[in-house]
């Protein structure tokens, strides 16, 4: 058994051991390969501020277990164990993946190491902790229980995280009308406009540093970066899938919210052309709809823009979808959890990242 790093001759390798992961689990769907081809060759905007090692075990001439080892300019005491992958829990295997990021760490001066980020939040985070004979949801992640006792078992500390969903069929209102006309008089929400991308992009962006700016796992984003983002799902996402609340002339939150893609792609399939037209034509098979993101200015919080964000999306889904399930929310992120907790029917899935010390 040895460790081997992904150089330009062994990149394939790498990709296709990460692919088949997901090609041939009848519960999972390949939409995340494409943005791990692009860091692997360079080829995205990532590529320009961080360092990427990409690392893989071998036994007997085949590969167990991959892991792409990462380090953000913007979040130089992190190094990541990104992108991990494994076929079986075999723990000597990752110690030698650990090994690496232990003394890459060092050499690069970070303090931590992260498990199941995957470059940015945007990508990822958290294994997914529950309900694993569920299928996989766009944008989570699906694994073996495995995966836990591989990083617990190291002395990582594991961070909580949630996710909710609600009942469609039934719901007439999402909150009381009378709340809904002052909050209405005080915001106003209006879609992405794809006319002027860049534009956009550079809003979402300085709100979402913003908003965030205390969240553990994030780090500041660049403009550039996130409109590589939405002008690689373009073809999917509708302008209305990304709302900006508006106080006055001042963006001051957004909502990014899709149907679950997901629930179009058969098992063995790859997100790509297909997947677009399979969307245009056939996204009344979508049942599911994903609140994936809310980013609004700390003192906005309190002042119903979130409430607005929120029902603008219910009545643009009423009638059309059956489930709401959020993205991932941290357990210790009282406010947002407290608001899963009073607006959701259930807990629809949880999940762990883990966090190491660099010692």
């Amino acid at each position: 058994m040895k460790l081997e790093f992904a150089n330009k001759g062994r990149v394939k390798a790498f990709l296709n051991f990460y692919e088949k992961r997901y090609l041939i689990d009848p519960l999972k769907r390949n939409s995340m390969s494409g943005l791990l081809k692009n860091l692997l060759n360079g080829m995205s905007v990532m590529c320009r501020s961080a360092y990427l090692e990409p690392v893989m075990v071998e036994d007997e001439g085949r590969i167990i277990m991959i892991a792409l080892l990462a380090q953000v300019d913007r979040m130089p005491d992190f190094l990541q164990i990104a992108f991990f992958d494994a076929d079986c829990k075999d723990s000597r295997a990752f110690k030698l993946i650990l090994d690496r990021a232990y003394k890459l760490a060092k050499e690069r001066g970070a303090s931590k190491i992260t498990g199941s980020l995957n470059v940015h939040v945007n990508y990822g985070l958290g294994f997914l902790a529950s309900d694993y004979n569920k299928p996989q949801g766009f944008g989570t992640m699906h694994n073996p229980e495995f995966y836990h006792e591989l990083f617990s078992e190291n002395g990582f500390e594991a961070s909580d995280l949630v996710s909710f969903k609600k009942d469609l069929d039934e719901l007439e209102e999402l909150f009381n009308p009378r709340i809904i006309e002052r909050v209405n008089r005080r915001y106003s929400i209006r879609s992405l406009d794809y006319k002027h991308l860049e534009r956009d992009a550079q809003i979402y962006t300085s709100i979402n540093n913003e908003a965030f700016k205390n969240h553990p796992f994030y780090y500041s984003r660049k403009a550039a970066e996130d409109l590589e983002l939405f002008k690689d799902f373009k073809p999917l996402l509708r302008p209305e899938n990304l709302l900006f609340a508006y106080k006055g002339n001042k963006p001051v939150g957004f909502m990014l919210w899709y149907p679950d893609f997901h629930e179009i792609m058969k098992p063995g399939e790859t997100i790509g052309l297909r997947t677009v037209l399979k969307n245009k034509f056939m996204a009344h098979r979508i049942r599911t709809v994903k609140i994936v993101e809310m980013g609004v200015l700390p003192k906005e919080m309190k002042n119903g823009a979130v409430l607005a964000l929120l029902n603008k999306v219910f009545e643009l889904v009423k009638g059309k979808y059956s489930l709401f399930e959020s993205g991932w929310v941290l357990e210790s992120n009282t406010p947002s959890k407290m608001l899963g907790v009073k607006l959701a029917d259930s807990i629809s899935k949880r999940y762990k990242a883990y966090i190491k010390d660099v010692t």
